[in-house]
C-alpha cells in the first residue's frame, strides 16, 4: 500500500478490496484501480453496468434510495435515486451505459466538477464526467469508482479523510434522509470538444456540398465552353 500523498490522484492509494464484492456482483478490481487511481480521461467498458456478473439494477433494492460510497476513502458521493423514480433512473442509465445521477442526487460537498467537466471526489478519485443532457447537469460515472463503503477507523486509507478539503461530509457527519444537494441544475461546467467537433464537421460537409452542387458544375461547363471554342 502506498502513502498518502496530497499531489497524487487518490492520495497515492489504491480502491479497497471489497469494491470486487459490490452488491453481490463480480467487479475487475484491476479495471477500478486503473479507471479510479491511474487516469483522467478513460472509464470502465460502456454496459459494464449490466453485464451478466454485474446487473447492477438487478442487485439494487427498487424501493429505497441507495448511497453510492467512493472506491477509495469511502465518503458518500450519491443517492439515488431522489426526485425521481427507481425506473427513470434505471432507464437513463442503462440508454447512456454508465450509471447516470442528477444534480439533486449528488452529494456536492464531496464531488468536484472541473470546469471541462471531468469529475473526481475529495479523496482525488476519478468518477467520471458531466454530460449534461437538455441544459441539466447529468453525471456519468464509472461503477467501479463509486462501490466502496464507509471505511473502518483501522483502514490504512483512513489517513485520507485528514487530508481532504474541509468542506468534505464525513459518513459521521452524514444523513442520507436529510441531506439535500446544492449542487446547480446547470453548472456549466462540462467538455466543450464534441460542440466544436460537430461544427467544424458541419463546416466540411458545407463546403464539400457547395463544392459539388455549386462549383464543380460550374468548372465543368467552363471546360465544355473551352472546349467548342478550340473545335470552332
Amino acid at each position: 500500500m502506498a502513502s498518502a500523498a496530497a499531489d497524487e490522484q487518490c492520495y497515492g492509494f489504491t480502491p479497497m478490496p471489497s469494491i470486487s464484492t459490490f452488491l453481490g456482483a463480480t467487479l475487475q478490481y484491476s479495471t477500478a484501480e486503473r479507471i479510479c487511481c491511474d487516469n483522467h480521461r478513460y472509464a470502465e467498458f460502456r454496459g459494464y453496468l449490466e453485464a451478466p456478473e454485474v446487473d447492477l439494477f438487478g442487485r439494487l433494492d427498487p424501493t429505497v434510495e441507495t448511497v453510492f460510497y467512493d472506491s477509495v476513502c469511502g465518503i458518500p458521493l450519491f443517492i439515488a435515486p431522489r426526485g425521481r423514480s427507481f425506473e427513470e433512473f434505471k432507464e437513463e442509465s442503462l440508454h447512456h451505459g454508465w450509471p447516470s445521477f442528477r444534480p439533486e442526487e449528488i452529494v456536492s460537498e464531496n464531488v468536484i466538477i472541473h470546469d471541462n467537466g471531468r469529475m473526481e471526489s475529495r479523496c482525488l478519485t476519478h468518477l467520471g464526467h458531466n454530460l449534461p443532457d437538455d441544459g441539466i447537469d447529468r453525471y456519468c460515472i464509472d461503477l467501479v469508482c463509486m462501490a466502496g463503503e464507509p471505511l473502518s477507523t483501522d483502514d490504512e486509507r483512513a489517513k485520507i479523510l485528514t487530508l481532504m478539503h474541509e468542506s468534505a461530509i464525513h459518513n459521521d457527519e452524514f444523513n442520507a434522509t436529510t441531506y439535500a444537494s446544492s449542487a446547480e441544475d446547470f453548472s456549466g461546467k462540462y467538455t466543450k470538444f464534441p460542440t466544436k467537433f460537430i461544427i467544424g464537421a458541419a463546416s466540411v460537409v458545407a463546403a464539400a456540398l457547395i463544392y459539388f452542387f455549386g462549383i464543380r458544375p460550374l468548372l465543368k461547363k467552363r471546360r465544355k465552353i473551352e472546349q467548342w471554342n478550340e473545335i470552332e
